[in-house]
């Protein structure tokens, strides 16, 4: 399990936060999706729209489905924030988040733009969460997560 959460953290880092290209061509019609493989581990995630968005994120061992998280997310007060902001917020926040090699459990992040707060439950086996960017004391944008292992 410590190898499988290592290699989310890794693959989480280096593609939306490390700024991965797109792949050019998706694999489900109008799609972003961003990879990342090491040794037996494969990652994609795979999302749609922008600014309000859904998505799926999964990880396969030896070409075997084992973990999957499903994640919306969506701009709640566009007077206050907008994706662009809230990438900003979030990126710095998830940066610092992966420096503890985790991407469960509480956590917070303060930023200029708004306070990042990040609240779950569960573990890598299965779980639920809710991220939420507060601007001027104000939600503004939240994401809802869910996933867990996948077995056969």
């Amino acid at each position: 399990m410590r190898a499988l959460e290592q290699f989310i953290v890794e693959a989480k880092a280096a593609s939306y936060m490390g700024g991965k290209a797109k792949e050019p061509i998706s694999s489900r019609m109008a799609a972003h999706e961003l990879t990342y493989a090491r040794g037996p581990f494969r990652y994609l995630d795979a999302y749609y729209g922008g600014t309000d968005f859904i998505g799926q994120e999964v990880v396969w061992k030896n070409g075997e489905p084992i973990w999957a998280m499903n994640y919306y997310g969506r701009i709640l007060d566009p007077e206050r924030i907008d994706g662009e902001r809230a990438g900003t917020v979030i990126q710095r926040a998830l940066s610092a988040l992966y420096l503890e090699n985790r991407f469960l459990g509480g956590f917070s992040f303060q930023h200029p733009l708004g306070e990042y707060v990040d609240e779950s439950v569960g573990s890598l086996a299965g779980f639920q969460g809710v991220e939420r960017i507060l601007v001027d004391g104000r939600l503004a944008y939240q994401l809802d997560y869910h996933g867990g292992l996948i077995k056969p």
